[in-house]
């Protein structure tokens, strides 16, 4: 049986932030957490993939060897002056680590999680699964499916309706 990715809530992720002196390691995070990318993908992004009139980024050489395009929320418009990242992959997964622990995040958490706890979140606020499985460049649905076991608050929900 496979092992449930670890999530991380909305208010853990305010507190990692917090917790984070260095603009360029917030902006990674959010790329993680916000938007769901992997940490290659964060640490190969460059100015000139941010398009700013259409609001996308392009995530250039991902997994597979294929680019895609990635919607970015308003919210990340300022952040962008901070890219690129300057970090090595490696080295972001020992920032995260020590970083949670600093914001006192018990969970054990990698750069994945936030990915993790990106398509959960997209998953509890009604996103279909075709939608999450592009925006995370998923190559097949079934990958993208394990967030169909991690949302316990969608079946929460989903229970309490059946026992109204």
């Amino acid at each position: 049986m496979r092992k449930l990715p670890v999530v991380i809530t909305l208010e853990e992720f305010n507190q990692l932030l917090k917790a984070t002196k260095r603009p360029h390691h917030r902006l990674a995070f959010k790329l993680g957490f916000i938007m769901g990318l992997r940490i290659s993908e964060v640490t190969k992004l460059q100015p000139s993939d941010v398009d700013k009139s259409r609001k996308l980024l392009l995530i250039r050489q991902a997994k597979g060897s294929k680019d895609r395009m990635v919607p970015y929320p308003e919210m990340m418009e300022k952040d962008w002056k901070f890219l690129p990242i300057k970090v090595k992959d490696r080295a972001l997964q020992r920032v995260i680590r020590r970083i949670a622990k600093k914001a006192g995040i018990t969970k054990d958490i990698h750069f994945h999680s936030l990915r993790h706890s990106c398509a959960t979140h997209w998953m509890e606020k009604g996103r279909d699964l075709r939608s999450i499985q592009q925006l995370l460049g998923h190559a097949r649905l079934e990958t993208t499916s394990i967030y169909t076991h991690i949302s316990g608050k969608f079946l929460k929900e989903e229970m309490d309706e059946v026992w109204k």
